[in-house]
């Protein structure tokens, strides 16, 4: 069976929003049209998706299911209607990923040295979904940061920085120039299995406000400083790898070269820092 990508669009917009009404403005649609066609698409797939109640709209386990599958084929379509038109309009053009806090401009420095003819566009990526945008065409290459799911993918390891303890200005611990792992055994640790978080804000927010602290990479520390919140390094934490990524059937000569050139920018860049790393101490941000 072919789904039809206009329902599967008007499904998602409800599932996004759970709320019709709402749906319905988004979409520029009367809210009845949008119900018939949600209906519509529920007799098609033999299943219900969503549990409509007088206040409000839940997925059910088929519904959640279609909807984290309708995310990444609609990205998909629109990355290749985007890169049609492109074509069609004689541009080239590069989207480059980040994780929040890694900074790459080192890197479209030296690739723009040598392809200056090529757009490039940035895109900040969530932490949950770091190899996604590659999957789906979201984006070209990505500068990650490990554990991703690596498979289909080409990456290059470019460096590694440490993590440090992110904890409320006010925790007894936020004193110490530096600390181990045992030092916080019993703390609240905020990680994606015990506190899932949409943004790096969100999470920062929350520990701002004493309800756990997190260990994050010092790149995060250096990029968001705040005054309630206090960074210290954690001496016998492992070190985070930082990775190039790009899809292994993405093979176009401006992925390849931005890959190689990044790669060398990359990697010098972290050597250097690394070699200019003094004692660990307390971070000043």
């Amino acid at each position: 069976m072919d789904l039809d990508l206009r329902k599967l669009r008007y499904f998602t917009a409800v599932a996004e929003l759970r709320h019709f009404g709402r749906a319905a403005e988004q979409l520029y649609i009367a809210q009845p049209v949008l119900s018939r066609q949600i209906r519509a698409l529920e007799n098609e797939l033999g299943c219900a998706l969503l549990t409509r109640t007088t206040r409000n709209v839940q997925l059910t386990a088929a519904g959640e299911r279609l909807y984290q599958e309708s995310r990444a084929v609609l990205a998909t379509v629109d990355s290749a209607v985007r890169r049609v038109h492109e074509a069609d309009r004689g541009v080239e053009r590069l989207v480059v990923g980040f994780m929040p806090g890694l900074r790459i401009s080192r890197a479209i420095r030296a690739f723009s040295a040598g392809r200056p003819n090529i757009e490039i566009d940035l895109v900040e990526m969530n932490w949950w979904e770091q190899d996604a945008p590659l999957r789906d065409g979201r984006i070209d290459v990505g500068c990650l940061r490990r554990p991703f799911d690596e498979g289909g993918l080409r990456v290059e390891l470019v460096g590694s920085e440490p993590k440090v303890a992110c904890l409320p200005a006010t925790h007894p611990l936020a004193t110490k120039r530096t600390l181990n792992s045992a030092d916080l055994a019993g703390e609240s640790i905020m990680n994606a299995q015990t506190r899932r978080t949409s943004t790096v804000e969100e999470k920062f927010e929350l520990i701002a406000a004493g309800r756990g602290v997190a260990l994050v990479p010092e790149s995060l520390a250096t990029t968001y400083s705040r005054p309630d919140i206090v960074y210290v390094p954690v001496l016998d934490a492992a070190r985070v790898e930082i990775c190039l990524a790009a899809a292994d059937d993405r093979a176009e000569p401006r992925v390849l070269d931005f890959m190689t050139a990044a790669v060398a920018a990359l990697g010098l860049e972290h050597a250097s820092a690394r070699a200019n790393t003094g004692d660990s101490s307390r971070l000043a941000v």
